[in-house]
């Protein structure tokens, strides 16, 4: 059955438009749109946000599973492998060695302290006879003799002889280079080399090692293999030291060449250096004694 309108009953207002007032009229630019405005709800924002963080901390938070635990673990035993290592690496020195490595090692060490103590001795004696000496001047023309001596020895200037060691380097691959043969005679002077050559140069603390087109030099003077090394001093404590592991024979047998040490108690040292005059040291003048 149809309905009527009823023609007594007041129409329903009709809703204003989006944009404008009750009355119909546009609302002003800066006015807000409305609950449904361009802007959208305000009011469900704030709970999604809130939302986001938790979840965002919760992520972050640490979480004890197995992998966690299993790195851990592992982070733990590598830092003590770590330490234990270093620990180690730093213990061994001597301890590396063997017996009788130290064995000549605490006989060199002996033998350099009776050196130096006969040394001291020495000295004492030559003070004691120039001050209290009846005969000062004869004695000291003898300390300046034996002084200038020792000194003329150690410049390379005069022939030298007594025991030593003759040490052969076979290099027929030229391997071996200028440093090997400089830490050789490191090692020499180390174990109270007094004087050394090798081939027919004399080596003096002044000499330089070197390398041309042809081989190795010396203070200007080219050497072939094989290099033979004559040094004077303690037989026993220089051949010791060339055998010490990590020493100048297990480098040169490292190079493919190989070395030969024999003992001599008689040897002579004949190849002299010139004597040169120095550029820029001069001598200090002796101190005026004061009445």
């Amino acid at each position: 059955m149809s309905q009527h309108p009823d023609p007594t009953r007041p129409p329903e207002p009709t809703p204003p438009a989006a944009g404008t007032t009750a009355q119909g009229r546009p609302l002003p630019p800066d006015s807000p749109a409305g609950p449904e405005g361009p802007a959208g709800p305000v009011g469900p924002e704030q709970p999604e946000t809130v939302g986001g963080w938790h979840r965002l901390r919760l992520m972050a938070r640490p979480r004890a599973t197995r992998a966690n635990a299993f790195a851990a673990l592992l982070a733990l035993v590598l830092g003590f492998a770590v330490a234990t290592q270093v620990r180690s690496t730093q213990a061994q020195g001597l301890e590396s060695l063997r017996q009788s490595d130290l064995v000549g090692i605490l006989d060199n060490v002996t033998q350099q302290s009776s050196r130096l103590d006969s040394s001291a001795r020495e000295l004492q004696a030559t003070r004691d006879q120039l001050i209290n000496g009846s005969s000062n001047e004869a004695a000291a023309l003898k300390a300046a003799q034996q002084r200038l001596a020792a000194l003329r020895i150690l410049a390379g200037t005069a022939p030298a002889k007594g025991p030593g060691i003759r040490m052969t380097i076979e290099d027929p691959g030229s391997k071996v280079t200028a440093p090997v043969l400089l830490d050789a005679l490191e090692e020499l002077r180390d174990a109270g080399a007094e004087a050394v050559q090798i081939n027919g140069s004399r080596v003096v603390a002044s000499s330089s090692f070197g390398q041309n087109a042809d081989g190795l030099e010396v203070d200007g003077t080219t050497l072939h293999p094989p290099y033979r090394i004559l040094a004077i001093g303690n037989p026993q404590t220089m051949g010791a030291a060339m055998e010490i592991p990590g020493g100048i024979s297990e480098t040169v047998r490292q190079l493919g060449a190989t070395v030969r040490v024999v003992q001599d108690k008689n040897m002579v040292i004949g190849a002299l250096q010139s004597p040169r005059a120095p550029r820029y040291a001069r001598p200090l003048p002796a101190p005026t004694p004061t009445q």
